[in-house]
């Protein structure tokens, strides 16, 4: 069976990737009206923050056809955003493709399915959100489609949308909104920095009465 692709979309732009790097997703989340954010699905990476553009692929329960098929057109800072139904019975990826999309520039993968190999994800500092684990692997017959919306815990992701991972999860901002996004960011963020310091305050003053 075949793998449909369809044109690649533009990257998200450099300055836009440097001014939402180290936002919270919960922040993003907030700002969207509290509906942006998939469920389900956690990080299984060694840790920290997950930036880059939606590569997205669509793809039958436990077949990975597509996504080495998506392995050949990633660019360096794509995120290869996988629909697998949210099926676990098979693994999508292991240790080798994560090992390839290293090599190639890959920013973070997130799977709506199954992982494995896990103790060497767990040892990668390339991002990895899944849905779940099983040593049991793929099948390679496909089909499967490059570039089309996806679904990915309830969050509909569209190619080249900015994504966003962190321990709380992943968020995808769609790349037209995502500058109109960042003063009410940055006003979030100020907000809960004072209010956080002053209750860090009140706390000392009590410790040391």
């Amino acid at each position: 069976m075949s793998v449909e692709e369809f044109p690649a979309a533009v990257p998200v732009a450099a300055d836009i990737i440097a001014q939402f790097k180290g936002v919270a997703t919960s922040i993003v989340s907030d700002n969207m009206a509290r509906l942006a954010g998939a469920t389900g699905l956690l990080p299984y990476h060694a840790g920290g923050t997950m930036i880059g553009t939606a590569l997205t692929v669509k793809t039958r329960h436990g077949d990975n056809l597509a996504i080495h098929a998506a392995l050949k057109v990633a660019r360096p800072g794509d995120i290869i955003v996988v629909d697998g139904g949210g099926d676990t019975s098979q693994a999508l990826i292991g240790e080798i493709i994560m090992t390839h999309a290293q090599s190639i520039g890959v920013a973070g993968f997130v799977i709506d399915g199954a992982i494995r190999d896990v103790a060497a994800l767990r040892a990668s500092d390339l991002p990895c959100y899944a849905r779940g684990v099983t040593h049991k692997g793929p099948y390679k017959n496909g089909p499967g489609a490059i570039n089309v919306a996806v679904s990915i815990g309830g969050m509909v992701i569209n190619p080249g949308d900015l994504i966003l991972g962190d321990d709380d999860g992943i968020v995808a901002v769609p790349a037209e909104l995502a500058a109109g996004l960042l003063p009410g960011i940055r006003a979030q963020e100020e907000k809960e920095r004072v209010k956080i310091a002053q209750f860090q305050e009140a706390r000392l003053r009590l410790v040391t009465a």
